[in-house]
């Protein structure tokens, strides 16, 4: 990304997920993913990679479904600050742990890359972990519309 188009993507993240909470968030899903696919791109093994690779597509999948979740949240509860909103705790918590399973995958595979420690059939344990990911981030969507069902 380029000079310009960076900083007219961060006015565009300012706008749509202000500067505190919720961009929060979204940046932290977004480093979590980076790391994977730092990883990713360090396995030598095809048939790992090819698993590997996999995940990483499924969890990619993810991050315009935390954006949307992130832009809606900071759209009914703006956050400029790090203040949690008790109308939206719940759907920050489930965020926020999706962000920590996230960087717990990444950390499973470059275990797994690495080697270090038992090394389970395959990448059993890294796509465990991203399932995790998935399932908070469902959590989240339903919290938030769990919200608005009631707010």
């Amino acid at each position: 990304m380029g000079f310009f188009s960076a900083a007219r993507q961060g006015r565009k993240d300012d706008a749509e997920l202000g500067k505190g909470l919720w961009r929060r968030a979204h940046d932290r899903f977004t480093r979590g993913l980076d790391r994977y696919h730092q990883i990713l791109e360090g396995v030598e093994d095809e048939a790992l990679y090819a698993e590997l690779l996999e995940i990483a597509d499924e969890l990619s999948a993810l991050s315009g479904r935390v954006r949307k979740i992130c832009v809606e949240a900071q759209r009914r509860a703006p956050s400029e600050g790090l203040d949690i909103p008790g109308t939206l705790a719940g759907v920050h918590r489930a965020l926020s742990t999706a962000g920590n399973s996230l960087a717990t995958t990444a950390e499973a595979a470059a275990m797994l890359r690495l080697g270090v420690g038992p090394v389970p059939a395959g990448a059993e344990s890294v796509r465990r972990r991203a399932q995790t990911v998935v399932e908070h981030v469902n959590d989240a969507e339903r919290r938030l519309t769990g919200t608005a069902a009631t707010g």
